[in-house]
């Protein structure tokens, strides 16, 4: 039997975002509205919104719905904003984000993962404010820098500098940090010349891949 998708994103909604703090309305209300089934293999749709992450396959995953919703409030977009995202994998949170902000650009090392990410924002029809580069997150991508926030879906060792560079001042920076089996979601604030940052949570993320993450 196929789940009722909407009921179960209600649910997802009420149960694990509002449940847990997620306050800010519009993130409630593209978590509401993006169907998450989309992006998940088909193998792994009845896990869609199960409060964990689910694989896409090439050793990455689908971020825990929660840690979607925490990582694009801290950003505090007020839908004006060009976004960097790191790590597009099967592209859900760039659709979040692309709900959120003017512009997204997401950046993805795994070929495969681009060419998916895309294909899933093109069949969702959110393609349309997001662009999907296939190279090194932790490099940024300095063609379309400044951006007014910057989102990695990957742990890195240390904040990459190429990153921090790239954000504008004032401007927001959320990115795990740590060891390859624990992390801090960290949210930096660049604001007046000065930086500034804050642990929003503990959590585990698969490693940033690249020159500036885990080799």
């Amino acid at each position: 039997m196929i789940p009722d998708w909407a009921v179960e994103r209600r649910r997802m909604v009420d149960t694990q975002l509002k449940r847990r703090g997620i306050r800010d309305p519009r993130v409630l209300a593209a978590m509401g509205d993006i169907p998450r089934e989309d992006f998940v293999p088909i193998e792994s749709r009845v896990s869609a919104y199960s409060d964990a992450p689910v694989n896409i396959g090439y050793h990455q995953t689908i971020s825990q719905p929660y840690m979607t919703a925490l990582m694009a409030e801290c950003l505090e977009l007020n839908g004006t904003e060009r976004v960097l995202e790191i790590g597009a994998g099967s592209g859900y949170a760039a659709a979040v984000l692309g709900a959120l902000a003017r512009e997204v650009v997401t950046v993805e090392i795994v070929p495969e993962l681009a060419a998916l990410a895309r294909s899933n924002l093109s069949r969702t029809g959110r393609e349309a404010n997001i662009r999907v580069i296939e190279g090194d997150g932790g490099l940024g991508y300095p063609p379309e820098s400044p951006y007014d926030a910057i989102s990695v879906a990957a742990a890195a060792p240390e904040v990459p500098a190429a990153l921090m560079e790239q954000l504008r001042d004032p401007g927001y920076l959320t990115i795990p940090v740590g060891t390859l089996d624990d992390q801090q979601l960290r949210v930096i604030r660049k604001h007046a010349g000065r930086v500034q940052w804050r642990i929003a949570t503990l959590c585990r993320f698969v490693p940033l891949r690249g020159g500036e993450g885990w080799n």
